[in-house]
């Protein structure tokens, strides 16, 4: 089929002889399916010719301020973006050599034919039906075609829909064919071969999320469209055959990798230019010179997208991600995503370039992108206290757009968000989590000074769940504390203060698992991956995955009397028509009473001085203001935390393992610290620029009741049966714990004698632990004081005594307590066993000195 008969296609007026041509084409495919050439002509006739080419995303761009008072004035630009990184140039800025490749490569007789190559289409389906090599017989307009029809499955919303939708524009059918045709030619009729081209290079994938050669010549040799040499033009145009094939940003690929030069890609670029040569787009000599090229990807970060935000750059993707999410831009997420594919408008944010500033220069001091053998990741997080603005967000590695990136240092994935919204699902947030039981604790009327059982122990039974039932960990859940830290009878305050797991635990088995979720959730407190929170016995302790603006979140709650403010990322949004557009609000929640909260602030600020466990944060900020927080640290130290706040701004600080191994972070070293150390050098670093900027109030004062534990008298249940006695203790409030044997002359298996003694008080919650009798104790007896010596001892030595009896004398000016005993060591009543030794003192009288002599008064006076 000659070019001029293409071309008489383009402009035939008769679609039924343009419906024969196409049958020509297409005849192999429709035997196949068995459909007749006169139903292809009738099918082909009834098909619509128009195809409308919606506009590509204008470009929309984010901005931080310097100045909130005055966004506009002081802004300063993060990023612009599309919702593909493309950037869409006209036919002049791109080079000829591109052009040329496409057109060699993909569709020699383009400017001959009418959006329809019938020889080619006809030759590349016998060709395939034969068994040979298969070949595309689609002409470039019939590609550009099939990449808008793409297009507009790429901005569905519903996943069904989007994969039925990508099915029907990519299947390989002969009504697809023919659709295809006749839009093609359709096409051709609009527009002209020069808009055509270029709009077919703009709209191409080039691998991952790179659109359009002017990106693609960016990303993967750091040029733009029109300077690409001959060889990079054709590697470029071989991408757009086979993207995942042919792509350069893979470079451990087997088969199209570094080793082998990019060997796939090489064989369809050389193809191409063998092309060119054939059809004299270019002479031997560039054709030799481009043949010997070695392909050599030089990996650029777009021009576009938040990667031009530098270490801003997960915040800007953050709010990429809310401008798709939000209901505020968009009834459904069909129209959200509508809304951000057209862009056009100007985004004024929350950051804080001050504290950003801090956050992304303590991570590089600090936290190295890269480490061998562990995938360390490192993530600040600061939120507004009442408003719920976040502050600041960075971590340690180097943003990517790609999914893959190549190289470690790089990562696509948000470490500081959730799963929905482009980050991972979230670390194990450690100790920082006890917040919340000492939230339910406190919520459920138990006070600071209260003591629970805290001992180490291999059982701790059943604990209450009025979700789930009843739970019994057995033998299974035994935890311990890192250092060895605690006593067998902790109050909340100090667990609190020193962050005594065991503590925790005790103060759990008083509450209701389901409870300490339900706080924790009031607190917007949820799991990273969109899952439910856990809420066993070990959550208690910070075993659930959340995300670290969560944490900020709740811990700015906490701060802010109890008062929750979900996260907020815009403070403004302008429209392409300059009109400001609405924008989402934090909703605030009381997560808890202001009183309670008093108490948790009252307990938290007890951590950031003295031996508190965050004291290393709280020495090192400046200028001082009152703060509250709470130290993380997971098994093994795997992921170290500090979380914090003022009356002003939260901040949550981690050094985490993001995937794989992990060090112990006690005994590795980043940037020659400890690198569970580190958190107390960046926390302070970014808080001393917040208390700076926004100053501190003190905390409310929590009440007394809060604070200090009610004193009740212990059961006096001597002589008691052991099991009568745990009910007896048990029923006044205190916990109780069996001693074990001890020698008494009680009753074998009665209670001897209790730790606090009975009639003693003690707080409520307090250990109480009674001794049984062995039965073989014995008493001293009474009335020894005031017998004779000899009488004492004939008392002590004989039966059921035995005593072994020994004396010391002590002087007395009682004449009467001559030669009596005066004391005894132990005392009366005191229990003990035969033949344990006794002392008694015996007093020896001596008699007083006389009294001096009177002396007369002189009678004159």
């Amino acid at each position: 089929m000659s070019g001029a008969l293409g071309g008489l296609l383009g402009i035939v007026g008769m679609s039924a002889v343009a419906g024969i041509l196409v049958t020509a084409a297409v005849a192999p495919a429709v035997a196949l399916s068995g459909m007749a050439a006169t139903n292809t002509i009738n099918v082909f006739d009834s098909l619509p010719e128009y195809l409308s080419i919606d506009q590509l995303s204008q470009k929309s761009n984010i901005y931080a301020s310097s100045n909130p008072d005055d966004p506009v004035g002081s802004r300063v630009l993060l990023a612009s973006f599309y919702e593909q990184n493309r950037v869409d140039v006209a036919s002049d800025a791109i080079s000829q050599f591109v052009k040329d490749a496409a057109i060699a490569g993909e569709d020699p007789r383009f400017m001959e034919h009418g959006g329809v190559d019938i020889q080619s289409s006809f030759n590349g389906a016998v060709q395939t039906l034969a068994g040979g090599e298969t070949r595309g017989g689609s002409s470039i307009t019939q590609q550009y075609v099939k990449n808008v029809l793409i297009q507009k499955c790429e901005v569905m919303t519903d996943a069904d829909a989007a994969k039925s939708c990508y099915d029907d524009a990519t299947k390989t059918t002969a009504d697809r064919k023919l659709r295809e045709m006749r839009l093609a030619i359709g096409l051709e009729k609009k527009y002209e071969k020069a808009d055509i081209l270029r709009g077919y290079l703009n709209i191409a994938g080039y691998g991952g999320t790179v659109y359009g050669i002017e990106a693609a010549a960016n990303y993967y040799f750091n040029t733009t469209a029109l300077a690409l040499t001959l060889p990079q033009a054709a590697s470029l145009v071989a991408i757009v055959n086979n993207p995942v094939k042919f792509q350069l940003d893979r470079p451990d690929s087997e088969t199209n990798g570094a080793a082998n030069g990019y060997a796939a890609n090489k064989v369809r670029r050389d193809y191409i230019l063998t092309e060119m040569l054939k059809y004299d787009k270019i002479v031997q000599a560039d054709y030799d010179a481009a043949i010997a090229a070695p392909i050599e990807p030089v990996i650029t970060v777009p021009s576009t997208g938040c990667q031009t935000a530098g270490g801003s750059a997960y915040f800007c993707d953050y709010v990429t991600k809310i401008l798709k999410s939000d209901p505020t831009f968009g009834a459904d997420a069909e129209a959200r995503l509508a809304n951000f594919q057209r862009g056009g408008f100007d985004v004024y944010t929350t950051l804080d370039l001050e504290l950003q500033g801090a956050a992304e220069n303590s991570l590089n001091k600090y936290v190295p992108k890269t480490y061998p053998g562990w995938d360390v990741g490192g993530v600040v997080s600061s939120v507004k206290v009442g408003t719920g603005e976040v502050l600041a967000m960075a971590q340690n590695k180097d943003y990517s757009q790609v999914e893959q990136p190549a190289g470690s240092n790089f990562t696509s994935i948000n470490y500081n968000t959730d799963r929905a919204t482009g980050g991972s699902s979230g670390f194990q947030p450690g100790s920082t989590y006890k917040v919340f039981t000492l939230a339910e604790w406190l919520k459920e009327g138990h006070a600071l000074t209260e003591r629970v059982d805290s001992r180490v122990k291999a059982n701790w039974g059943t604990f209450q769940d009025s979700c789930l039932g009843p739970q019994n960990y057995g033998t299974g859940f035994s935890p311990r504390n890192d250092g060895g830290e605690g006593g067998s009878n902790e109050t909340a305050l100090h667990s609190t203060t020193r962050s005594i797991n065991t503590g925790f635990i005790g103060m759990a088995k008083k509450l209701d698992l389901c409870g300490i979720k339900k706080t924790a959730e009031a607190f917007d407190v949820h799991a990273a991956d969109g899952g439910d929170l856990g809420q066993n016995a070990s959550s208690v302790i910070g075993t659930n995955y959340v995300a670290p603006l969560t944490m900020a979140v709740a811990f700015a709650g906490i701060a802010n009397n109890g008062m929750t403010c979900t996260p907020i990322v815009i403070r403004s949004m302008i429209g392409s028509g300059g009109a400001e557009l609405p924008i989402p609000k934090s909703t605030c929640t009381q997560s808890v009473t202001p009183e309670v909260a008093a108490g948790m602030q009252y307990a938290m600020a007890t951590t950031t001085t003295g031996n508190g466990t965050a004291a290393s944060s709280g020495s090192r900020t400046s200028p001082k203001v009152p703060i509250i927080g709470k130290t993380g640290t997971t098994d093994s130290a795997k992921d170290t935390w500090m979380s914090g706040a003022s009356s002003k701004v939260a901040t949550v600080v981690g050094v985490v393992n993001v995937s794989g191994t992990f060090k112990n972070q006690r005994f590795t070293k980043l940037n020659g610290t400890q690198a569970s150390l580190v958190r107390h050098l960046i926390w302070p670093q970014v808080m001393s620029v917040a208390n700076a900027k926004y100053g501190g109030d003190a905390f409310p004062e929590a009440t007394s009741s809060v604070i200090n534990a009610v004193a009740i008298p212990v059961p006096d249940v001597r002589g008691k049966s052991m099991a009568e006695a745990k009910t007896t203790i048990e029923a006044a409030g205190f916990s109780f714990v069996d001693g074990g044997a001890t020698t008494s002359e009680m009753p074998a298996g009665t209670v001897a004698n209790t730790d606090p003694a009975g009639g003693s008080a003690s707080t409520r919650g307090a250990t109480i632990t009674a001794f049984s009798s062995d039965g073989t104790g014995v008493t001293i007896p009474t009335g020894i004081i005031g017998k004779s010596e000899t009488d004492a001892r004939t008392t002590l030595t004989g039966a059921p005594y035995s005593f072994t009896v020994a004396k010391l004398e002590q002087a007395v000016t009682d004449k009467a307590q001559d030669g009596k005993v005066v004391a005894i060591q132990p005392g009366e009543g005191t229990a003990g066993r035969p033949g344990d030794a006794v002392t008694i003192v015996i007093g020896k009288y001596t008699a007083p000195a006389p009294a001096p002599a009177a002396t007369e008064k002189n009678p004159k006076e």
